[in-house]
């Protein structure tokens, strides 16, 4: 489990998160929503352990992210996936080197073991037959599923999505979304998924939660928000982008 208490962030002269509290139960995909410069994506960096609070808790089962050392940091890093905007890919390297990347700086792996492992990763998001392709010569979309591959390749047990659907088209969009939900249903990850789409946030979501001055100023499950008369609610999830 996710979960965030009271925490207060400032960045330079802006206080970001003022009063966080966020819990994240395992098996669930969260969305987490609010205007731009809201605090989202520092969010994702408090579980990650890339900042650290002003005050408050972050806890992953149990622990306090803060207080980790690099090592432990480095163990808790290995039980999590991050999918960056973009997929993030390195544009010199194949889109199987890319994916293989974290498997070859935090496991120790017989190479056949690992190359098995990276083509099933990318057999499920549906790209093994662009394995030998290098990302400036694929789509968008197919990007964001090498991101997901290589965020995939280490089996975690949660991941951490920034705009998963950041600039794709609405169909290319809906095959994320449907995969974002198999990765839930097939492997039980655990999701904190970051979003501006209504789309997104419908299709993948179990519970929404949409930051407001620095905290989440209404949260419920997909159904309940979509039916919420809650100001915030209306404006992301009525009349929100899909």
């Amino acid at each position: 489990m996710i979960e965030l208490r009271d925490v207060h962030k400032r960045l330079g002269a802006r206080q970001i998160l003022a009063g966080m509290t966020l819990s994240v139960p395992k098996g669930m995909n969260f969305v987490l929503m609010g205007p731009s410069g809201s605090g989202k994506s520092v969010t994702l960096k408090h579980v990650i352990g890339i900042l650290k609070p002003d005050s408050g808790s972050v806890q992953v089962d149990g622990q306090e992210v803060p207080a980790m050392d690099r090592s432990q940091l480095m163990t808790l890093r290995k039980r999590m996936g991050y999918l960056f905007q973009n997929g993030a890919l390195i544009n010199w390297l194949t889109v199987f080197a890319n994916v293989a990347l974290p498997l070859e700086e935090h496991a120790r792996l017989p190479k056949g073991e690992l190359d098995d492992r990276v083509h099933q990763v990318l057999r499920l998001v549906g790209l093994d037959h662009a394995a030998a392709q290098f990302p400036p010569s694929i789509s968008g979309g197919m990007k964001l599923r090498a991101g997901l591959a290589r965020a995939l390749v280490t089996n975690p047990e949660y991941v951490l999505y920034d705009e998963p659907n950041a600039g794709l088209d609405p169909i290319i969009s809906r095959q994320i979304h449907e995969l974002i939900a198999r990765v839930r249903d097939e492997l039980n990850v655990t999701g904190l998924i970051v979003t501006h789409s209504k789309a997104c946030a419908t299709e993948c979501g179990d519970r929404i939660g949409i930051l407001d001055n620095g905290k989440l100023g209404v949260e419920g499950s997909v159904d309940e928000m979509l039916r919420s008369d809650h100001p915030l609610a209306r404006a992301f999830l009525r009349g929100g982008v899909d």
